[in-house]
């Protein structure tokens, strides 16, 4: 279990990371969401051991990482921002010297790095130097140290970062694949990421918390939730005709797009197909929304700069 007590960092009178309390159980893949300079990679840097807290402390399966931060590292596999690595090495070399850093048991050490390669798909680079791989194979690189001694927990600062769509689908797969039995948690920008692989989201902003729920009571919160968007001909006319229903609280046209939110829970769906049908409107395509996740984050995350 990952549990943060009271974190707090400040440098002078900037204040990094307020008083952030939460904990993970395995099992979980929690999504770390905030705006750029929110307080996500400092909180990361605090939990495994490499930036010490101000006040607060974090334990990691009972271990204070402030009194203790090298046995707490041993339950850590860490991808720090921008996956620092040693550029002369060899892909083998430099994960074979991470092997070794981990302390991996000689007569194990090469399977470890044949593991890590392969779930990273890196043979095809393993002997070449990692300063002359592109962007998206130094972050797999970074991704294989992190797992090469198996870990239970596993912090990931943006993994994806700089991988094109299929890398990303691997990783994402590898990850749900390890989410079985491992806690994950995994800083992003990228949201669809986040619907993708994690069941559970925090977002903070100002290096405060400010949601913990899942992706989908998130999603639920926002203002498309059960809405229905359409693109029909006579959009003003249809709008106008439409927001006389009982089941329409409001219709915006946008973009050629015309969204109509619910006046109540459901109902909303039925009702608009059933005027379709009966005005015979020519409709290009029809959706029921489940809601949009950037929308919520940048309603919580706005709110919070209008508050301060």
């Amino acid at each position: 279990m990952i549990e943060a007590q009271s974190l707090c960092k400040s440098y002078g009178n900037f204040i990094a990371v307020d008083d952030l309390s939460f904990s993970v159980e395995p099992g979980q893949v929690l999504g770390f969401l905030g705006p750029n300079g929110a307080g996500k990679s400092t909180t990361m840097k605090m939990l495994t051991g490499f930036l010490t807290p101000s006040s607060g402390t974090a334990l990691i399966n009972g271990i204070d990482v402030t009194e203790n931060s090298v046995a707490a590292l041993h339950h850590i596999g860490y991808l720090p921002e921008g996956a620092p690595s040693y550029g002369e090495m060899t892909v083998q070399q430099f994960l074979t010297f991470v092997a070794r850093a981990r302390l991996i048991e000689t007569r194990l050490l090469a399977d470890s790095v044949a593991r890590a390669i392969g779930k990273l798909n890196l043979a095809a680079v393993k002997h070449q130097p990692i300063e002359t791989l592109s962007k998206g194979f130094k972050r797999r690189v970074g991704l294989a140290q992190a797992i090469i001694h198996d870990p239970q927990i596993l912090i990931l600062d943006e993994p994806t970062d700089g991988l094109d769509p299929n890398q990303k689908y691997e990783v994402r797969r590898l990850i749900q694949e390890m989410a079985q039995d491992k806690i994950i948690v995994i800083s992003t920008h990228i949201l669809e990421e986040v619907e993708a692989v994690c069941n559970r989201v925090m977002i903070i902003s100002d290096g405060r918390l400010l949601a913990d729920d899942t992706p989908r009571g998130l999603i639920s919160r926002s203002r498309y939730h059960n809405a229905v968007s359409m693109v029909v001909a006579g959009a003003e006319k249809v709008a106008s005709i439409l927001s006389e229903l009982p089941e329409v609280a409001k219709a915006e046209l946008r973009d050629g797009e015309l969204t109509l939110f619910p006046a109540q829970e459901n109902g909303l769906f039925e009702a608009i197909t059933a005027a379709i049908s009966r005005h015979q409107w020519e409709v290009a395509s029809l959706r029921l929304e489940a809601g949009r996740l950037d929308e919520v984050f940048r309603s919580i995350t706005r709110s919070e700069a209008t508050s301060c």
